[in-house]
């Protein structure tokens, strides 16, 4: 992952958030897909949020699902979470408890504190 992939998906945040700069999801869309073409997990975490948030293209949850997987592929504990988000409320996905909390687990692992949270939440529940 070179330096060009990081600098875009900071430049992503920056404008997601709107620090320094007017907020524009548009623009973040578009660094965050500079950094994931590049190889770097979070920009496709980034742009897996986008659409299954909305932000800055329509929301579509397979497109979400699809850089979620991605991300998480390639080691992006949030991108795991996030996964694991689609499947516990069914978003694009028929809802699967099991599947969710094994991506939970995956994000947990990864040091992802809400994924162990969400984990240990879904593993009170019986199936």
């Amino acid at each position: 992952k070179g330096e060009s992939t990081v600098g875009c998906h900071n430049l992503g945040i920056l404008y997601k958030n709107g620090y320094g700069v007017e907020q524009d999801y548009s623009k973040a869309f578009e660094h965050f897909k500079q950094a994931c073409e590049g190889g770097y997990a979070d920009g496709c975490s980034n742009i897996g949020f986008a659409y299954h948030y909305g932000q800055g293209v329509r929301r579509n949850y397979s497109s979400a699902l699809k850089y979620y997987q991605k991300a998480c592929d390639e080691g992006s504990a949030v991108g795991c979470y996030n996964i694991g988000i689609l499947y516990e409320n069914g978003q694009g996905v028929k809802q699967n408890e099991r599947i969710a909390r094994k991506f939970y687990d995956k994000a947990c692992d990864l040091g992802y504190q809400d994924g162990c949270d969400a984990y240990k939440e879904l593993g009170g529940r019986n199936y």
